[in-house]
């Protein structure tokens, strides 16, 4: 390449450059809303509480059935839903 700049238009377009510099929007920008700490709180409480009575549900009828039954009413309830 030379390193003689290359005009990207010509100046009789002068006009057209003109209304292109301007920025794209003329509307203030809208800033995105701060996601609420709160309602996160809340979900990931929630979630984890809902997990943690899986878990101790899952226990219980272990300890209270055994191994070889808890597996048996597993397969069953998947045998049922499929």
């Amino acid at each position: 390449m030379s390193g003689a700049a290359i005009p990207l238009a010509c100046l009789r377009n002068w006009p057209y450059l003109e209304r292109m510099a301007q920025p794209v929007s003329t509307h203030p920008q809208i800033t995105a809303a701060r996601p609420q700490g709160r309602v996160a709180s809340m979900i990931v409480w929630s979630t984890t509480g809902i997990g943690a009575l899986a878990v101790l549900g899952s226990a219980a009828l272990w300890f209270h059935y055994g191994a070889a039954v808890f597996f048996e009413m597993i397969a069953a309830g998947i045998a049922a839903c499929f």
